[in-house]
Order: structure tokens, then C-alpha cells, then sequence
């Protein structure tokens, strides 16, 4: 996966070096364990998809990850990107709507023996308060607006990733939390499922991961 994913453009060699020590097909579905390599989008069940590794390391390299950093992840999903996240960082806080998403996550997480995440079922779009201020945010599901209660739970000098736009194709920005409010560049046009929740859209759709 490392090699195809330096095709993609990902140079960073720590995430290059995370990826490869992450095995995709433990985190996937046994009907598409036989694609856990390729780089592609893959079906989780509940309506759900896995994003392509080649988007999941671009997001990585945009927040700019360092060892130290604390890490909210709206959208566990299958979890894979979540202990990729681990292998990068100091601690990582994921929340995802859907239990049984969460559930199957932990397990598998717990068998690979990753033990810096925590894992939270609940509306992603208010984050999780508890442990704010995060170094970086990582928003795995399309919103139509940044979700205010996520800026708060930024730190100063946070980066946050998140896709906004409709339902149907959204821009992936770039956001940093400075004194002076937020800083916001575009880094790519995407599509993601809907990021359901208060401050996202009303039913329908999920988190990915």
C-alpha cells in the first residue's frame, strides 16, 4: 500500500510508514477483504464506505501531525483510519453515529492491541468536549456549514479537515484556528456521505473511515 499511495503523491514518510503497519482487510467486512489493498472506496455496511487510502493519507498530510498531537476524528467508521491516526499521534478521540460501526472498530482495535483511542458513539457534529482543545480535527462525512461546536473544541493554532458543501459534492478545506478567528483554504473538490447530526444534515448517510 506505502507504494501506491507515494504514487498518489504522499511523501510524508511517517504516514507512509503508518499505513504500512496498519492491515486494512482486519477493519473491513469479509465480503470485501479481498480489496482491502486496493485504493478505493469500500462498502462497511449501514450504508457506510471506507474512503480510499490515498484521500485518508492526503488528510493526514494536510493537518501537518506531529507525535504530541491530540486528535478528534468525526467518523470512525470501519476504524482503519482511526489507527492509522494512532500510529501518528500522541491520542485519538473518535466519535461515530452508529454503535455497531463502533463496536466492530473496538474490537479490532483492541486485537491489533492500539490502545491510545477512545472511542464515543454519539452526534459527531458537537464533537466531544470532554478533551478539547485538539491539535487537529479530522471530519470524515460532508457538512453544509463547519460545525460551530468543532471550531470551539480547535485549539489555537488547530488544523481541522472537513468537507463542505450539498450532499451531492462539497470542497475539502482547510482550517486553522488563530487569534484573529479562522483561516480557511480549499484543498480539493471531494464527496463524502452526509455528516448527520445537529449541526450537519437531518438523517440519511453517516461517517467514514
Amino acid at each position: 500500500m506505502a507504494e501506491r499511495l507515494r504514487e498518489r503523491g504522499i511523501s510524508d514518510p511517517e504516514i507512509l510508514s503508518a499505513f504500512a503497519s496498519v492491515p486494512r482487510h482486519e477493519f473491513l467486512p469479509d465480503a470485501v477483504g479481498h480489496r482491502a489493498y486496493e485504493d478505493a472506496p469500500l462498502p462497511i455496511g449501514f450504508g457506510q464506505t471506507a474512503s480510499q487510502p490515498s484521500l485518508q493519507a492526503l488528510y493526514m498530510q494536510h493537518l501537518e501531525l506531529s507525535r504530541t498531537d491530540r486528535v478528534l476524528e468525526i467518523g470512525t467508521g470501519s476504524g482503519f483510519q482511526t489507527a492509522v491516526l494512532a500510529h501518528l499521534v500522541d491520542r485519538v478521540y473518535s466519535v461515530e453515529r452508529i454503535r455497531d460501526l463502533s463496536v466492530r472498530a473496538r474490537s479490532v482495535l483492541d486485537r491489533l492491541r492500539i490502545s491510545n483511542v477512545a472511542l464515543l458513539v454519539g452526534d459527531g457534529t458537537i464533537g466531544w468536549s470532554r478533551y478539547a482543545p485538539y491539535d487537529a480535527i479530522l471530519v470524515a462525512a460532508a457538512a453544509p456549514d463547519i460545525p460551530a461546536p468543532l471550531v470551539e473544541q480547535l485549539a489555537l493554532g488547530g488544523r481541522m479537515l472537513v468537507p463542505v458543501g450539498t450532499r451531492e459534492a462539497q470542497r475539502l478545506l482547510r482550517v486553522r484556528r488563530t487569534e484573529n478567528g479562522l483561516e480557511s483554504e480549499e484543498v480539493l473538490d471531494c464527496t463524502f456521505v452526509p455528516l448527520v447530526g445537529r449541526f450537519g444534515w437531518a438523517g440519511g448517510g453517516g461517517a467514514e473511515g
